[in-house]
């Protein structure tokens, strides 16, 4: 028997957003070590696909183009590769693309106005605003 799929996983739309992460392994390093420190990016993605399943496919296979690059660390010179790890999130879009459409959402439950208001960002702090270069990344 095949289940219904609940609305809110469903996407009338046929637009998805999707976010995977990938990290810079070091050719030199201790592979086996699972708590060595790494740089890794959480990249997130629009997708147009007709139902979940192809939404999913498609986020990992965007995800997937990034693994065996590889590229050289400028400050230290040593060597690496790109390892993707996999989806971090896939949420359908229910309304059609078009300026001010709501793409994202959280839902914050029982926290203080307090919490909340000190969610907020001064216009230089948000991220489009910060010019200063970022962190050397290989």
């Amino acid at each position: 028997m095949r289940r219904r799929i609940p609305h809110r996983n469903r996407s009338p739309s046929g637009w998805w957003i999707a976010s995977y992460i990938e990290r810079y392994e070091y050719h030199d390093e201790l592979k086996r070590n699972p708590n060595r420190r790494c740089l890794a990016w959480e990249n997130t993605i629009l997708l147009k696909a007709p139902d979940r399943e192809a939404a999913y496919r498609k986020a990992l296979a965007t995800g997937r183009l990034c693994e065996g690059t590889e590229s050289r660390d400028e400050r230290t010179g040593r060597r690496g590769t790109w390892r993707f790890e996999g989806l971090t999130s896939l949420l359908p879009i229910y309304d059609d693309i078009e300026d001010g459409v709501e793409v994202l959402w959280t839902v914050h439950r029982g926290r203080s106005v307090k919490t909340i208001r000190a969610m907020v960002r001064r216009k230089q702090d948000l991220e489009t605003f910060q010019d200063e270069p970022p962190d050397p990344m290989p």
